[in-house]
């Protein structure tokens, strides 16, 4: 098949282009004796063209002038047409309109009280809350961080709600600049996802550098983990901590390629990789099979950076595997210095559907169980842990931090303060808004210095709309929510606190006897730490 020329004019310019052409051929037809209503009206469609374009606060209306306005009335007039798929084993649900709008609001540093009550239905199976107290606490806006790493030499303040790991090159330059920006001035991290750290992230702000499984930026020719590199990176001032990628929430388990087309040279440089070749990121990581191997290559990359703050970041699956860890950190007396757990419910551009909707464990009972095994191994004092998995509100910060994390990343609210419509073409490259692509032509149309704001208002706001919650149930501190004070509706007739449905251990149990919990009675004993693989497949692989 022969090769297809570029169009010279994206087709998404099609209605202005229209609208210019409409307008010169009426202009003179009319100085000739024609019909003068074309011309006015061909005239205000030009003029409202040019304005999308020249605007810089909407990046839909510059990548589609004119076009973008029908999109508008569509949303003021009705729902809109995906702002709710059935959920199946085929389809994916994305967020409503009504949680869309509330992050933009917040964004846009526009009040964002609502009349008539609760759009909830109260009574449906799944509602939660927070019940609220006749003797309200004042308002704390600034208790909203914790400290990381207190044993370390380069200890690190982290804020209660922060950027999720999103890799440039899942996301456009522009969009990782926004991101970065917003972050420097609200005084929150910026999470690099695995792609590495490349220019758009070196804008001021904190950086939290993921690790996944390709190294990237800290990987030798043959994709091994070259120590060399990380130290390089390692001391960048504005690398924080380190977080060691095992596996993330929308497909855990899976490895992934980036095609050579793909690569290009902002991408290879920021990854450490050839240009235009082909990218393999394994399902697993190669520098470590064991959870003891795991805890010593933890206290490795602790010691060529300087002793800043290492952790890891995981969405649990077998019970066992997690058991595992815990025991080679009571053996090894190695420990991360956090814990980010990602629930089976967070996103990611590109995943197979099956790995979407059906592998991984949900946040809330993820969350639960690191937090129970770690208090029960009497170790959570010395770990911290973070949650996340479609937070995007204050609610959900507060549940979160109610089972027990002592902060929370959130992706998707952060995309949505950018300008992400959900037009579920993030792994096609076509992304409206300029966020989720590698187009120059879409993505130079986000504007940086307009969406650094909107990233920072939301952060601001949201963490503003916690404080208050906190202080209507009378409390004084994030850390004083438990959860007791979450509450759920099981079914019509029934409602159940989070203390109730997610019992955690005793300080020290684990280390005095067996829990009478299914899943401690089932696993815990037949855990390894120096295997993932639970001790009956163990003894068969060593009988064969």
């Amino acid at each position: 098949m022969a090769n297809r020329i570029p169009w010279p004019i994206p087709l998404r310019y099609t209605a202005f282009i229209i609208s210019l052409l409409g307008l010169a051929v009426t202009l003179p037809a009319w100085a000739m004796g024609a019909p003068f209503w074309p011309v006015p009206l061909f005239a205000a469609l030009v003029a409202l063209g040019t304005w999308d374009l020249r605007q810089r606060s909407r990046t839909l209306r510059r990548n589609y002038p004119i076009l973008a306005h029908f999109r508008y009335c569509m949303e003021g007039i009705g729902p809109e047409i995906r702002q709710y798929f059935v959920q199946s084993d085929t389809e994916e649900r994305p967020f409503s309109r009504e949680q869309r709008s509330a992050v933009y609001q917040r964004a846009k540093n526009i009040l964002d009280k609502k009349p008539f009550g609760s759009v909830m239905d109260m009574y449906a199976e799944g509602y939660e809350w927070i019940n609220p107290s006749l003797a309200p606490s004042k308002p704390n806006h600034d208790a909203m961080t914790v400290k990381v790493g207190s044993e370390r030499r380069h200890p690190y303040r982290v804020s209660l709600l922060n950027i999720s790991a999103m890799s440039f090159g899942a996301l456009s330059g522009n969009a990782i600049e926004a991101l970065n920006l917003g972050a420097r001035r609200g005084g929150f991290y910026h999470d690099t996802g695995e792609g590495g750290i490349s220019r758009h992230h070196l804008q001021g702000g904190d950086l939290v550098w993921e690790i996944g499984s390709g190294y990237f930026g800290c990987r030798d020719q043959e994709g091994n983990f070259d120590p060399n590199t990380f130290v390089e990176n390692a001391a960048r001032p504005e690398v924080k901590m380190i977080e060691v990628k095992l596996s993330q929430g929308a497909k855990p388990g899976h490895g992934g390629i980036l095609p050579g087309a793909k690569v290009t040279a902002e991408i290879a440089a920021a990854r450490g990789v050839p240009i235009g070749e082909d990218v393999v990121s394994p399902a697993s990581h190669p520098a470590f099979s064991t959870p003891l191997e795991m805890m010593h290559f933890i206290a490795r990359l602790r010691v060529l950076a300087d002793d800043k703050p290492v952790g890891i970041k995981l969405a649990i699956g077998h019970p066992w595997e997690w058991f595992g860890m815990v025991k080679a950190m009571l053996e090894s007396d190695i420990l991360p210095d956090f814990i980010v757990v990602d629930g089976g419910e967070g996103g990611t551009g590109a995943s197979p559907l099956e790995f979407i909707n059906r592998l991984g464990m949900p946040l809330v009972e993820a969350l639960s169980l690191v937090h129970s095994t770690l208090v029960g191994a009497n170790l959570r004092h010395r770990i911290r842990l973070a949650g996340a998995g479609k937070l995007t509100s204050a609610f959900h910060i507060a549940r979160t931090l109610a089972l027990g994390a002592d902060w929370c990343n959130a992706g998707r609210g952060f995309m949505f303060s950018l300008g992400c419509i959900q037009a579920m073409n993030c792994h096609s490259g076509r992304c409206p808004s300029g966020v989720a692509t590698q187009d120059p032509r879409r993505s130079r149309h986000l504007d940086v210095a307009d969406k650094s704001e909107r990233v920072y208002h939301y952060h601001r706001n949201t963490l503003e709309a916690l404080a208050e919650m906190l202080s209507a149930a009378g409390l004084e501190r994030p850390a004083d929510l438990g959860p007791g004070h979450v509450m759920r509706r099981v079914s019509r007739h029934q409602v159940c606190s989070y203390a109730e449905l997610y019992p955690v251990l005793a300080p020290g149990e684990l280390l005095r006897h067996l829990p009478d919990q299914p899943l401690y009675q089932r696993y815990w004993e037949e855990s390894r730490a120096n295997s993932f693989q639970p001790a009956q497949v163990v003894e068969l692989l060593q009988r064969a």
